[in-house]
């Protein structure tokens, strides 16, 4: 939520429409500028999700298979662009977090619950943590995605951070990349490596693919997150992260014999 920032209903609808899961369709493109193929695309009410990086027709939308109860391998599967992690790699419990940028409650998320998570969890090497933020619902939310893999691996999680606390500064229902960019010069972003990101197709692509793979998993709206692979479509507090967590983690050190490994 914008805390005690006072928005136009304009941009309170836009940020509302970034965590649900229907919106317009880009149309199948034949290259070009990324950002001017947003800015001829127009929103109808029965059209599928979103997707600012797709070249797919809207039709092939509804022939997507949805896989019923993926398994962990198929959640974690490798996928063109390397997965942005926090965490022991062999910590005992992993957490997927599905994220789109201009949506609210990731931004609360991220403010209210994150820290909690990271400090308890993730620091501790009981939980790998996962963010894909490449599940863009709206236009604008496209463009901060892009920018967000723009820059280094190692900034990535600063970006995603300043890009949730600034939300309200950079929310539009239009493309707008100034703002946008503004937020990412803050991490040491040049003007010319943030508008060269906006056309490069084939990290476009990619970036697709990885919501591709998310609504093929189930994800249907934003934050949904994958706990050891269960799947759930909310918003998760504190509270609601240490009682699906917790029982994990007792039944890891009985696995082991007590030993504590899964420290």
């Amino acid at each position: 939520m914008p805390g005690r920032q006072t928005l136009s209903a304009l941009t309170v609808a836009a940020m509302l429409a970034g965590c649900a899961g229907e919106g317009p369709t880009l149309p199948t493109l034949a290259g070009g500028d990324v950002a001017a193929a947003l800015q001829t695309t127009s929103a109808t009410p029965d059209q599928p999700s979103f997707s600012p990086f797709s070249e797919q027709p809207t039709s092939a939308v509804g022939r997507r298979e949805v896989i019923a109860n993926p398994s962990i391998e198929e959640i974690m599967a490798p996928g063109e662009l390397p997965e942005m992690a926090l965490g022991r790699k062999d910590a005992p419990v992993t957490i997927v977090q599905y994220a789109s940028m201009t949506c609210p409650y990731c931004r609360q998320f991220q403010i209210e619950t994150f820290p909690l998570l990271k400090r308890e969890y993730i620091d501790t090497g009981k939980v790998r943590y996962v963010l894909r933020a490449e599940f863009p619902i709206g236009k604008q939310s496209g463009l901060a995605t892009i920018a967000l893999r723009c820059a280094p691996p190692d900034k990535y999680f600063v970006l995603y951070d300043k890009l949730m606390r600034q939300q309200a500064s950079w929310v539009s229902q239009e493309v707008r990349p100034d703002p946008i960019f503004k937020v990412a010069s803050e991490v040491g972003m040049t003007r010319a490596q943030f508008d060269s990101c906006r056309e490069n197709r084939g990290m476009i692509n990619a970036l697709n693919g990885i919501k591709e793979r998310g609504r093929t998993l189930g994800v249907i709206g934003t934050p949904n997150f994958f706990v050891q692979g269960k799947l759930v479509k909310s918003v998760l507090g504190i509270k609601e992260i240490r009682e699906m967590v917790d029982p994990l983690l007792v039944g890891r050190v009985a696995a082991s014999g007590g030993t504590g490994k899964a420290r």
